[in-house]
């Protein structure tokens, strides 16, 4: 996927992944045994009218866009990555609570829980 940027330009856009994110996926897929790689979408939920899904992914579907980083393949169906576009997954500690978290630079809205967000 590309971007415009201005004077005929484009940047590839895609759905990225920082270390710590990719070392806690590589480290779930070894556990696994198996895997093409970490599937990343959206469905319609909660308030504000979107939420993550994110899982492992045992096989990659035709529509699928695929996208490498850190060593780790990441795994978007064409729906979803035009709300995922340009998003990187973090995995982040807080406090007692540990997990992954979206980088969107689409969202426009998040519902007060953080668990949906609007583009």
């Amino acid at each position: 996927m590309f971007d415009y940027v201005g004077d005929e330009e484009y940047v590839e856009m895609g759905v990225t992944l920082t270390e710590k994110a990719a070392t806690h996926v590589k480290k779930f897929l070894e556990g696994r045994g198996k895997g093409a790689g970490l599937r990343l979408g959206v469905k319609t939920s909660g308030c504000s009218g979107m939420a993550y899904v994110l899982e492992f992914a045992d096989d990659v579907e035709q529509e699928d866009q695929v996208f490498e980083d850190h060593g780790v393949r990441v795994i978007v169906d064409s729906k979803s990555l035009l709300y995922l576009d340009g998003t990187e997954l973090d995995f982040v500690k807080e406090g007692l609570n540990e997990g992954f978290k979206f980088n969107n630079p689409n969202v426009k809205d998040a519902c007060g829980c953080g668990e949906s967000f609007n583009i």
